[in-house]
């Protein structure tokens, strides 16, 4: 199998891998982590007050979903930065053994 088979494969497993929450609970609520603990922290506790408030609270949920994205796609470009300077890193000091001239 040549490697652009293979891509398109693991594109199409992707895609399904993404679309197939959506599809299999179609009427979910998407909401976060910190919801659910202030719901769970209410319920034991109905006098708890905060230790801290927020220094900036988005305009709306589609705002900090975007500042979430933005976020991510950061750190996974960063990741993806550093993996790639190790494989050229590793390039360079392969082809130096060789004996070969490296390409810029």
């Amino acid at each position: 199998m040549g490697k652009s088979k293979k891509n398109i494969i693991l594109l199409i497993l992707v895609v399904i891998l993404v679309i197939s929450p959506l599809i299999i609970n179609s009427k979910a609520e998407f909401l976060g982590a910190d919801d659910k603990a202030e719901e769970a922290i209410t319920e034991i506790n109905p006098n708890y007050k905060p230790w801290f408030e927020n220094i900036w609270e988005p305009p709306s949920g589609e705002v900090e979903s975007l500042i979430f994205a933005v976020q991510a796609s950061l750190g996974a470009g960063v990741i993806c930065y550093f993996f790639g300077y190790l494989r050229g890193k590793k390039k360079v000091i392969d082809t130096a053994k060789k004996g070969l001239k490296c390409e810029k």
